[in-house]
């Protein structure tokens, strides 16, 4: 996923971002129109995908979220095309449809979303396959100590510990505020890890790949934290079935 981190690496430049600014303070007063929400989160969409730069992760949305891509355009998926492939050091490589993943059991997790930047949505529910039953099912082998993510936007990964995959509040998740995860949302399933800042989470999650070591994500390459744990955020294996 690619919700922006603080200090963004693009540089942009000053006027590009008071013009954005200028359209942000124009855009607030949107919130307090829910039925208009729609129709803003469709622009913004459409600005996302139109501009290469990133800067579309500074506009505001009414439910609270940031929209960032590290990719000018990200391709859509949905139940006809989308795959979740699982490989690496297990016994049991499979790849998942999306109607696959539904019929698992569902797991939901309601904690803060919070970004590096600062903004915060608070209380907000994710539903989802639990990341350690896709991987029991694939069979992890002995060796394999971490997991690394791939996402069809072609550039954007992350990883975790084994230990930190197999907590129970991290999810491949399919719904976000009981709704199924849009595009412009990382959909339609994205990775939800709760105890940590959002860019952990990866958005248009089309791989699972366990791995002898931990691998550095596309921000950690750019030094940001490989654990992003939030501030008071319990870090003891499994955070409780």
């Amino acid at each position: 996923m690619a919700d922006q981190p603080k200090g963004r690496p693009d540089g942009a430049p000053v006027a590009r971002r008071t013009m954005l600014g200028m359209l942000a303070a124009g855009a607030a007063g949107l919130a307090g129109a829910p039925y208009l929400q729609h129709g803003w989160e469709k622009v913004l969409a459409s600005a996302s995908q139109a501009d290469s730069t990133g800067l579309t992760g500074l506009l505001p949305n009414p439910s609270g979220f940031r929209y960032y891509s590290i990719v000018g355009s990200v391709p859509r998926k949905d139940a006809t095309d989308y795959e979740l492939r699982i490989d690496g050091l297990v016994d049991r490589p499979r790849a998942y449809t999306l109607a696959d993943l539904r019929a698992l059991p569902q797991t939901r997790v309601v904690r803060d979303v919070q970004c590096t930047d600062g903004w915060r949505v608070p209380d907000t529910p994710f539903e989802g396959v639990r990341l350690s039953h896709l991987l029991d099912a694939a069979g992890v082998r002995p060796e394999g100590r971490a997991v690394r993510f791939t996402c069809f936007d072609g550039a954007y990964t992350e990883s975790l510990t084994m230990e930190q995959a197999c907590r129970s509040d991290v999810l491949v998740a399919l719904n976000m505020q009981d709704r199924p995860i849009t595009h412009e949302h990382g959909g339609p399933v994205r990775l939800y890890v709760a105890p940590m800042y959002f860019y952990k989470s990866a958005k248009w999650l089309s791989g699972i790949s366990v791995t002898d070591r931990v691998v550095p994500g596309y921000w950690e390459e750019r030094g940001y934290d490989v654990d992003g744990w939030l501030e008071g955020a319990d870090r003891r294996g499994d955070a409780g079935a």
